[in-house]
């Protein structure tokens, strides 16, 4: 942890940002916590772009919409789990219709496929979800459906593109102070580390609900 961001400061910040969603205006929704950070010394044109994933502690982001391409036996586990799911047979009615597939990318966060069935989805689909950068994780009928979809939940994203600036959901307003505390720490030390002069590299760090005002933590 930087020498100027302490576990007080974390809790402070996140405690105005909880007081002004909840407290000062709430909303009849659910507010996303996020963390936006802008970066310095860096020339995305020249420096070599970075892509990385952490799992957090806690799940940030309990809403995201994750669907199942499932086989027989997955498709009746996703159904007892309440969780979206799409057979083989409702891909192949959709003939690699690419303004489709792009709907099915759209309608979700992100998807899971049963292992048997990963090969066959480029062939069905098209390229459509890899584009859309949502090609599905393998489910494996030994692993637990419900562990998997919380671990993508759970997993956030950094990438750097042509922008100094990144941003990523660490939670949401109805988790407690300590819950975004820890996955505050544990993304911006996560995103440190994949900088090349690290500390160096950040200008600012700022951390806000959907609706809230920036707060201010580097």
């Amino acid at each position: 942890m930087s020498g100027k961001l302490t576990r007080e400061l974390y809790e402070e910040v996140v405690g105005k940002v909880l007081t002004f969603a909840l407290e000062t205006k709430k909303r009849k929704f659910v507010e996303t916590v996020e963390l936006q950070i802008m970066l310095k010394n860096y020339d995305p044109s020249k420096d070599k772009r970075f892509s990385g994933t952490v799992k957090l502690v806690n799940v940030p982001r309990p809403r995201m919409k994750i669907c199942l391409i499932g086989d027989a036996k997955h498709i009746d586990e996703a159904n007892g789990n309440n969780l979206p799911v799409k057979s083989v047979e409702e891909l192949k009615k959709l003939n690699k219709n690419k303004k489709e597939v792009k709907k099915l990318a759209a309608e979700f966060d992100a998807f899971l496929a049963s292992s048997t069935l990963i090969k066959q989805i480029p062939r069905i689909l098209g390229p459509g979800l890899n584009k859309a950068g949502k090609f599905p994780q393998p489910l494996a009928h030994d692993e637990s459906m419900m562990d998997k979809v919380n671990s993508i939940k759970s997993t956030i994203k950094f990438q750097m593109k042509k922008v100094l600036t990144l941003g990523c959901a660490v939670g949401h307003v109805e988790m407690s102070n300590a819950e975004l505390v820890a996955n505050l720490i544990q993304a911006v030390n996560f995103l440190v580390s994949l900088l090349k002069k690290n500390w160096q590299n950040v200008k600012s760090l700022v951390v806000k609900s959907t609706m809230g005002p920036p707060i201010p933590l580097l």
